[in-house]
């Protein structure tokens, strides 16, 4: 008699299921991180710029952590740091005087470290490439820029003095909103225009160790996903014919 029993070895899905980390779609992350640094240059000098910023950001907390998240305890995990992140955001910009920026880019960095390390173990785990692991890698790398870029306002606000702007006086001359963004990804594509300068050895430290993290990234990301689309896949792949 057949055996009409479903053979639950010969389904990969479950196994891929279990290798991926992602549970909500890296695509819906990307979109909310284009989007804040797509808006923050044309809404800082709004009179309600600080409100919509903070929006847009917690909305790319909110997607990161459904993202990363997973199950059980690592979407508590995520949950918990992205919460004194978000919060900290909110009363800095309500109550600036009793809330220092400090908490929020303190726990920002934290969250975001948790969220590249697991984006990265997504994309270096997987064995095919495909649209959602492209979309991972990207949000990996915008959150690299975005994460240097709360180190340098962290370094700012604690020494002044930091950075060095060498434009005209009618710009921005605080290392703050989109000056530290500019400056964070013109580092990590170590582009550097020269029109910002680190001055203090905590800013310099910082600038070159982003430049390096940015080189890295990109050689070792390409790297596996051309190992991983020239590798066919297992499950998929035929028995040769026969002589």
């Amino acid at each position: 008699m057949q055996n009409t029993e479903p053979q639950a070895a010969s389904d990969p899905s479950p196994r891929r299921r279990r290798l991926g980390i992602l549970r909500f779609s890296a695509v819906e992350m990307l979109i909310a991180l284009v989007l804040l640094f797509v808006a923050t240059p044309f809404i800082e000098d709004l009179p309600g710029g600080e409100l919509i910023e903070a929006i847009l950001l917690s909305l790319f907390f909110l997607s990161a952590v459904l993202a990363v998240g997973g199950r059980g305890r690592m979407l508590l995990l995520a949950a918990v740091l992205a919460i004194p992140a978000v919060v900290g955001k909110w009363m800095n910009n309500l109550q600036p005087r009793v809330f220092p920026p400090a908490i929020f880019l303190v726990s920002g960095m934290v969250f975001l470290v948790f969220v590249i390390v697991n984006i990265l173990r997504f994309v270096l785990r997987t064995r095919r490439v495909n649209g959602e692991v492209l979309c991972a890698s990207v949000s990996a790398y915008l959150s690299l820029g975005l994460l240097w870029a709360l180190a340098y306002r962290l370094a700012a606000s604690t020494t002044p003095t930091a950075f060095a702007v060498n434009v005209p006086q009618t710009a921005n001359q605080s290392m703050s909103g989109f000056t530290a963004f500019y400056f964070s990804f013109t580092t990590l594509t170590t582009l550097g225009y020269g029109d910002i300068t680190p001055v203090s050895p905590v800013a310099r430290m910082l600038a070159v160790m982003e430049s390096m993290t940015g080189t890295l990234y990109v050689a070792v990301l390409i790297a596996r996903l051309v190992a991983l689309y020239s590798t066919p896949d297992p499950a998929t792949k035929s028995d040769p014919p026969p002589p």
